[in-house]
């Protein structure tokens, strides 16, 4: 897989997620196929971006790509590229459509508020299963049907595994795992361990100020208590959105780390027929 760092080049990034860092990385669609779709959910179009080789003659296995909380931008879409160049068919929704665009948004706290927190998650989890479905109509292997979500995405990742018993193994990077229960969030991850039907590994760092390193070891205690197969791994010197590396808070050491540990538990557990 080829990568290239650019040090110029903000195009495709969300307006709140603004300004670009100069570490961001851009891989190559070289060998590969890519770009926007519509997937039928719920009686509506849902806009998606695809990625998979460009050269297979057997089923793919699927990696579902759960947006952060500035939607499908361009770092979700690279991604998908590098997954893509890893044999997978990665597809990202974009799982906020009905309730509006977050490039409308300039800044991360009104994002939330006026967009990203009026999203029902009951919604969500029934877009990203017609995800799956249209995934089997395009080559991907309904066997081998993995996730991974980043930040806002990574509390859905933890949620979907408890949701839909065909996902064979999950990657949740820094997601929230307890909060404050409303109708569009009954549950936070904490409340579903009990019920989980994959095997989740969460990537979080010791940094982070969004998410406490109480609330990981509560959520640890309950993984624990429920025996659930799931793992979470704590980078010392990452914060929040330590894998964004197109912001300040990209730790490089702690996000190649996690994404060679996320590649050996989709093998471990979701690759296999």
């Amino acid at each position: 897989m080829t990568k290239q760092n650019t040090t110029d080049n903000s195009a495709g990034f969300a307006s709140a997620a603004s300004p670009v860092a100069s570490t961001v990385v851009h891989t190559s669609e070289d060998a590969i196929h890519c770009g926007e779709t519509s997937i039928p959910s719920q009686g509506e179009n849902m806009p998606a971006w695809f990625a998979r080789p460009a050269q297979t003659d057997h089923p793919l296995p699927v990696v579902i790509v759960v947006q952060e909380i500035f939607g499908v931008h361009e770092h979700i879409r690279d991604i998908c590229r590098r997954l893509a160049h890893e044999g997978y068919l990665a597809v990202a929704p974009e799982l906020y459509f009905r309730q509006g665009d977050p490039e409308d948004y300039d800044d991360i706290s009104t994002l939330f508020s006026e967009l990203v927190s009026k999203v029902p998650d009951a919604q969500v989890l029934a877009d990203l299963d017609h995800v799956a479905n249209w995934a089997a109509r395009q080559g991907g292997d309904p066997h081998r049907l993995m996730m991974t979500g980043f930040c806002w995405g990574g509390r859905i990742t933890w949620l979907y595994a408890a949701h839909n018993p065909q996902l064979k193994a999950a990657v949740a990077w820094y997601g929230k795992l307890v909060g404050e229960k409303s109708l569009n969030s009954p549950k936070h991850p904490v409340d579903i361990a009990v019920d989980l039907n994959a095997p989740v590994l969460g990537l979080y760092g010791a940094q982070d100020t969004s998410i406490s390193l109480e609330s990981v070891e509560t959520m640890r205690q309950a993984l624990r208590a429920a025996n659930a197969n799931a793992e979470i791994v704590v980078y010392p010197d990452a914060g929040h959105a330590f894998n964004a590396d197109y912001r300040p808070s990209y730790h490089a050491e702690s996000a190649a780390d996690g994404w060679q540990r996320m590649l050996e538990w989709f093998t471990r557990y979701g690759t296999k027929k």
